[in-house]
């Protein structure tokens, strides 16, 4: 009896580890996905540049995923024609978040750009993240 027991515990985590990649992957392909159409909603003249991290270091990943979302919080619709679609991606990307620890550097030590420049440097983030 306690052999089985142990073998159920034990088929049980192994099982929840395996399902809790996928689940990740998935959420990750959705941020993706959103910035992507973010990309194409956003207004990109006669705005506000924004500190956009690049190629932060492993360790200042929660970091850089914070100013992301800081940062997409100042962004504006195209046109009033957008506004619905914009509305729900920047939801989107405000649940979104990312385990870890803030490093020593700030948002305001990264360059300030674009939006559509800092979008896809966010893009590029995400991807990094589905690689690890």
């Amino acid at each position: 009896m306690e052999r089985m027991i142990i073998f159920c515990t034990l088929f049980f985590c192994s099982s929840m580890a395996l399902t809790a990649a996928p689940h990740k992957i998935a959420k990750y392909k959705q941020i993706l996905k959103t910035i992507e159409v973010l990309e194409t909603t956003v207004k990109d003249k006669d705005v506000e540049l924004l500190h956009t991290p690049e190629n932060p270091v492993d360790g200042c990943l929660f970091t850089a995923v914070a100013c992301f979302q800081k940062g997409t919080l100042k962004l504006q619709p195209e046109n009033s024609q957008v506004i619905p679609t914009f509305t729900q991606t920047i939801k989107v990307l405000k649940r979104f978040s990312y385990p870890g620890k803030h490093c020593e550097s700030s948002c305001e030590s990264y360059e300030k750009k674009k939006p559509k420049e800092f979008l896809k440097s966010y893009a590029k983030l995400i991807k990094k993240l589905l690689k690890d």
